[in-house]
């Protein structure tokens, strides 16, 4: 088992924060003395504090600049997707 404390601002990671729970993108974007900010990549984007003690199953691995790029490149242009606007 691990947790929050071991993960570093502007990184990203998959993780799984529960046995058998999906795998999760995020980004620590601030490490305080007792909590992590956190970016969650799902559906949507989703911000929030964690205690570093806060448990994680399991660090899958951490994600290469070059691994980064590709993925925003995908998940920006499936969000824009959402928000085409009509031509009239």
């Amino acid at each position: 088992m691990y947790s929050y404390a071991l993960l570093e601002p502007e990184h990203h990671y998959l993780i799984q924060e529960k046995e058998n729970s999906p795998i999760t993108l995020i980004q620590v974007k601030v490490k305080s003395d007792h909590c992590m900010y956190v970016l969650k990549y799902e559906d949507t984007m989703i911000s929030e504090w964690k205690k570093k003690n806060d448990p994680i199953h399991d660090i899958i691995e951490l994600l290469s600049d070059e691994a980064v790029k590709v993925w925003s490149a995908a998940y920006n242009s499936n969000e824009d997707a959402y928000y085409e606007e009509d031509e009239d």
